[in-house]
């Protein structure tokens, strides 16, 4: 018996080495391959182990940086029982720091990342610098955050970051007007944005193939306009209150949404709505069309019932 629990114990021990040297690997492995790369990351010699009780000090209770400290909670939280506290802060407490820091040298969304086998400090200028550091500190915790698997272990390689963007614009469209996509894909793909530093995201949301934005005034458009798409099927289109919320849940997280509204061509799903569109509406109208190609459509822009229809589309 004594040789089995000897021998069991020896088996334990290198199964949890094993799994210590896995973790640094990953530690250091997300150290190297940030995306963006970083104008500085500098190494250090050990690693950050999250505890089981994790403190996220918050220095001023700015309501973004309270927002960014919830997400920290609740990443951290397969792993952790993350507490957010707003007082009893010096430097050398253990956890995680949030700090805004009155320094010009910083850019609007510029910060940097200090991370000690002890404590992590992310320090910026304004609320999206600490934002973006948060995006830095999700790409150094193993992959396991990301998907849920079961590892406990999670390390973070030590080291000292700084960054900011080479460009103010950063972003990327959505075509929701030949493919429709509900409000969660939409706040899906901005959650893969942010993830990655972008911060615009222009959202196409009227063509040929539909329009997909409630204007109350002009109900048909939806109605009929966005009621199709590429290949046939189903379109669908937001209500006001819902394209108030991917807004709204872009700019938590420092997006802005850019919206494209074709005119006066690309407007087919809008003249086959609304016959006074077109420059003769005694003729044929046109139909919805499902097809891929664009460019055969326009407003009449000698019919004054057009500008009528600007201005409350773009109002």
């Amino acid at each position: 018996m004594r040789f089995i629990i000897v021998s069991g114990t020896v088996l334990l021990l290198h199964l949890l080495s094993s799994c210590s040297d896995q973790s640094k690997e990953m530690a250091d492995a997300s150290f190297a391959n940030l995306i963006p790369k970083p104008v500085k990351a500098e190494r250090g010699k050990s690693y950050f182990r999250v505890p089981a009780d994790l403190n996220i000090y918050v220095v001023a209770a700015d309501t973004s940086l309270l927002r960014t400290a919830q997400q920290l909670e609740q990443l951290f939280s397969p792993v952790s029982k993350a507490s957010i506290q707003t007082s009893g802060f010096n430097q050398q407490s253990a956890g995680i720091h949030l700090q805004l820091v009155n320094d010009s040298s910083f850019s609007a969304e510029g910060y940097e990342l200090a991370v000690s086998d002890s404590s992590i400090h992310l320090t910026a200028h304004q609320p999206a610098g600490i934002f973006y550091g948060l995006q830095t500190l999700r790409q150094l915790l193993p992959p396991s955050a990301e998907i849920n698997t079961t590892q406990k272990n999670w390390m973070i390689a030590t080291g000292a970051i700084k960054d900011q963007p080479l460009y103010n614009m950063r972003g990327a469209m959505l075509d929701v007007a030949r493919h429709f996509f509900g409000i969660d894909d939409v706040k899906r793909y901005i959650d893969f944005l942010a993830a990655y530093k972008m911060n615009v995201l222009h959202l196409h949301l009227s063509d040929d193939q539909g329009w997909r934005i409630e204007i109350k005034k002009w109900p048909k458009l939806t109605a009929i306009g966005g009621s199709t798409q590429v290949g046939g099927g189903q379109g669908g289109f937001y209500t006001q209150e819902q394209y108030r919320e991917i807004v709204q849940y872009a700019a938590d997280r420092f997006i802005t949404v850019i919206p494209e509204i074709d005119m006066p061509g690309h407007t087919n799903a809008a003249l086959a709505s609304y016959p006074e569109l077109n420059c003769n509406p005694k003729d044929t109208l046109p139909r919805l069309y499902t097809g891929t190609e664009v460019g055969f459509s326009t407003f009449c822009t000698t019919n004054e019932a057009v500008y009528g229809f600007v201005d409350d589309v773009l109002g």
